[in-house]
């Protein structure tokens, strides 16, 4: 377990609260998912070891993909990989667009000390190595031309750690950025940093300094995350671990979209092993995976991380990892861990009224309100018990043991289909098998 601020601590229930996955400290009640986390360790070494890997997380509504996601980052992050969560959105995140995927990757790019947007951090991290390594060497660092040999040292990093593949706009806004940080031009060099995260939005002026015009495209977005890669291990990072979370939302797009979307993650996969010490973690249901409208419709690639389960057995080593459904026992040790670090005013008080029989009470009713289906609780769980545990810390009079029922709250679709007694299914109607094509 880390070591929890009183800022992660507000930062946990300010988020189960709202139903949602905190972000942070969440390694201090996960629990009953041992053997999937241990896979995921598994998966860090070997990006650790200059290769390129590739992971899906499969579990039903509510198994905890989002959450068991968001802790492969932060142990990422604790052993000392940059990392990035992005969520799948037909609104604002085109899948099929891989400018959109680069894009929503470097915004999201995050360390152990820069959570978001931390490129710039990174990039300085890199130059400050080579500068150092250079006085290491021998070199003044007050000599006129320290600055141009820190800039070509730089350029042969950058073409031998990517092979020469970088292209060369990728090279010149790399150099370009050098040169302005140098020159104390700090306000374009942002800008020029922001170009090389997939903004859209930078002055012609800025990049005619680096001889570059338009955007980051579809086609060019892959060598480019190449780029930011290999310096993010030359800044001392072990690798980087990208999330891309609720693949399903994937099966609701158009019918051209989908079959871009499930080509693009095809392609992912085809190239994982070219980028060492990149892992990718894809989340997504059962019926992403398995019904003709997902992966089961494209050959290729549902050929090549197909899901393969002996009775109840399945090994945690295939290319996708299953995460079971919560059980009651699961989920009163969850309420136990969080419980035990929640800021109350009194503890002794919260310990007697937020009684393991109230946990255990609670289980049922909220159980009972999802037809007895414990799997879809957690969520409305949770909530339900941190707005107890505020009830008996503001209220010295309040005993939860008196409340009876369970009204949920900002209920989501799949959540109302469990209450009304008719969970989703995994649709497998006929459909006409994805055709393969090269997208980006």
């Amino acid at each position: 377990m880390s070591t929890l601020t009183n800022r992660d601590i507000q930062h946990i229930f300010e988020a189960l609260r709202k139903g949602l996955v905190p972000e942070r400290g969440i390694d201090n009640f996960a629990v009953g998912i041992e053997k999937q986390r241990s896979e995921i360790h598994r998966q860090l070494d070997l990006i650790s070891s200059s290769e390129g890997s590739l992971k899906f997380l499969r579990g039903g509504y509510g198994c905890g993909k989002t959450f068991m996601a968001r802790l492969a980052l932060l142990d990422a992050q604790q052993q000392g990989f940059a990392t990035s969560f992005v969520v799948v959105s037909d609104s604002d995140l085109h899948f099929h667009k891989f400018e959109d995927v680069y894009k929503r990757v470097l915004t999201e790019l995050g360390t152990s000390t820069c959570p978001r947007s931390a490129l710039n951090d990174i990039l300085d991290r890199w130059i400050g190595s080579v500068e150092d390594q250079l006085i290491s060497a021998g070199e003044d660092p007050d000599a006129d031309d320290f600055d141009q040999k820190v800039r070509a040292r730089l350029n042969d990093n950058l073409v031998s750690l990517t092979g020469g593949k970088a292209p060369q706009d990728f090279v010149r806004v790399i150099q370009t950025i050098f040169d302005l940080k140098q020159k104390g031009a700090h306000s374009d060099a942002g800008a020029l940093i922001s170009w090389l995260c997939g903004s859209g939005n930078v002055a012609a002026s800025v990049k005619r300094m680096a001889e570059i015009k338009g955007e980051i495209g579809g086609r060019e977005a892959l060598d480019y995350l190449r780029g930011v890669l290999e310096i993010v291990k030359a800044a001392g990072y072990k690798g980087l671990v990208i999330v891309i979370d609720e693949a399903e939302t994937i099966l609701r797009m158009r019918q051209d979209s989908r079959h871009k979307s499930l080509n693009g993650i095809r392609q992912i996969a085809d190239a994982a092993g070219a980028y060492p010490g990149l892992l990718w973690i894809f989340t997504g249901t059962p019926d992403f995976f398995d019904s003709r409208h997902g992966v089961a419709g494209l050959a290729p690639l549902h050929d090549r991380i197909q899901f393969m389960k002996q009775d109840r057995f399945a090994s945690t080593r295939q290319p996708q990892l299953e995460l079971t459904p919560f059980d009651a026992a699961r989920l009163k040790n969850v309420a136990v861990q969080l419980r035990e670090i929640f800021p109350a005013a009194d503890k002794t008080r919260l310990r007697e009224r937020i009684s393991d029989e109230f946990i255990d009470r609670l289980v049922k009713e909220v159980t009972k309100g999802f037809k007895g289906d414990v799997g879809v609780v957690p969520r409305q769980f949770l909530r339900a018990f941190v707005n107890h545990m505020d009830l008996v810390d503001q209220n010295e009079d309040y005993d939860p043991m008196e409340v009876k029922g369970f009204v949920p709250a900002d209920l989501k679709d799949e959540e109302k289909q469990y209450m009304d007694g008719n969970p989703p299914a995994i649709s497998d109607e006929p459909n006409e098998p994805v055709p393969v094509e090269e997208i980006w």
